[in-house]
């Protein structure tokens, strides 16, 4: 994230626009390159001697605002740590009290006078910690901020990638301003809904959304300047919650801002024009091969029913919305129920269906789950539908079942033809 001093934008009849770097431009790769290449080598030195490479390198000036905005992306990604024998506040204990012996010593012997010595009193020290006196010297402050230690730097980082990531650290920077974020995402498939409302339960973040799978939606996000008592920790969680927004090709964002020291009301505008591309693994819309088969199988078997990919979004209460894996339909009777397979790949799902299905969950439903998790049993028995339990893919035949039980439960008794 950038710092506020960091922040590049100009205003437009009160619109803030960001000064996004072009992520092809021949001169910036290069600034990247030379950025990066002081970290790469900058592994065991301290953070002051990166900076001074950094300064000879990028000058002093308001023109500098991008190259340092980059060296911040990157010194983000650095794991720098004090690195010391000795605490050093200890450390520095031990030598404040022997320099002060020394010069009680010095007027003891009448030699008030006499120049002090430095090395004198390190040695003392030193021979004490078994170390040597350069040693005691260079520990006494490392846990300063510039004799912090750079230990690790993430090496698979390219100039280009820099690039993306500054530019997207300058568009979450606006956002912490924000006290509201509409965000209308299109034309995706229900994986990719399924994973945005993922991000938003994960961050924490106050919305709640409009339209429909077909339609696409409108996620309506309170910004952290809306809350009573803003913090920066909301703030941050609204900030990680944009790269996740930018994997959707086809989105906008419109942000009502409060900007500057005035917080004087500015708005904010993203889409996908803008080119900016998330840093994100795009997680959450994998669908393993396996599952496609075991729909064709149950298609084979229980060809009764109609099976598709649901696009419901289903409320479950104040902690967001559940958009399930798939949606069986009767053909003759109508009847639906809902069905989540739950495997490895949605491991952190799992306990948020548990605890908020059996109070607001659908009318019917099922739950796949693998054998991989172990799950309290007295949890499954607070669910109102079944369960099916699974080794690698779930069982088309066993599910068939339950899903004529639920049918027959639902039509008081009447056999399914």
């Amino acid at each position: 994230m950038l710092t506020g001093t960091l922040v590049r934008v100009r205003t437009s009849k009160q619109r803030i626009i960001p000064l996004y770097l072009k992520r092809d431009d021949p001169q910036w790769l290069e600034v990247a390159e030379s950025l990066l290449l002081i970290f790469r080598e900058g592994v065991g030195r301290t953070r002051g001697e990166i900076e001074t490479e950094i300064d000879e390198l990028v000058g002093e000036g308001l023109a500098t605002l991008a190259h340092r905005g980059l060296a911040k992306i990157l010194e983000d990604r650095g794991e720098f740590e004090v690195v010391a024998d000795v605490p050093p506040d200890q450390l520095r204990e031990k030598v404040f009290t022997a320099a002060a012996e020394h010069r009680k010593a010095l007027r003891a012997s009448g030699q008030a006078k006499a120049m002090f010595r430095r090395e004198a009193v390190l040695g003392t020290v030193a021979e004490e910690l078994k170390v040597t006196p350069e040693q005691v010297a260079a520990a006494m402050f490392a846990d300063l901020r510039d004799e912090n230690r750079l230990l690790s730097f993430d090496q698979t980082l390219d100039a280009q990638r820099l690039i993306d990531r500054y530019n997207v650290a300058l568009a979450q920077s606006v956002l912490l301003r924000s006290v509201l974020v509409e965000a209308e995402v299109r034309n995706e498939k229900p994986a990719r809904y399924r994973q945005l409302f993922r991000h938003l339960k994960f961050h924490r973040l106050l919305y709640r959304v409009d339209g429909s799978m077909r339609d696409g939606f409108v996620f309506h996000v309170d910004g952290p300047l809306s809350l009573f008592s803003a913090t920066n920790k909301y703030g941050l969680q609204m900030a990680n919650f944009l790269p996740a927004l930018l994997l959707c090709p086809d989105f906008r964002l419109d942000a009502e801002l409060r900007w500057g020291p005035r917080r004087e009301v500015r708005t904010f505008h993203l889409d996908g024009n803008d080119g900016l591309v998330s840093h994100y693994a795009d997680t959450g819309t994998y669908v393993p091969a396996e599952l496609n088969a075991f729909v064709e199988r149950f298609r084979q078997v229980a060809p009764g029913w109609e099976v598709s990919e649901a696009t419901d979004v289903l409320e479950l209460g104040r902690e967001g919305v559940w958009v399930p894996d798939y949606k069986f339909i009767h053909k003759a009777t109508g009847v639906d129920v809902f069905v989540e397979v739950v495997g490895f790949w949605k491991k952190s799902s799992l306990e948020r269906l548990l605890r908020l299905l059996p109070e607001h969950g659908p009318a019917r439903y099922v739950l796949a789950i693998s054998d991989r998790f172990k799950v309290d049993e007295a949890a499954l028995g607070e669910l109102s539908g079944p369960v099916l339990r699974f080794k690698e893919i779930p069982n088309a035949v066993e599910l068939a079942a339950l899903l004529d039980r639920s049918a027959r439960d639902h039509r008081r008794g009447l056999p399914i033809a």
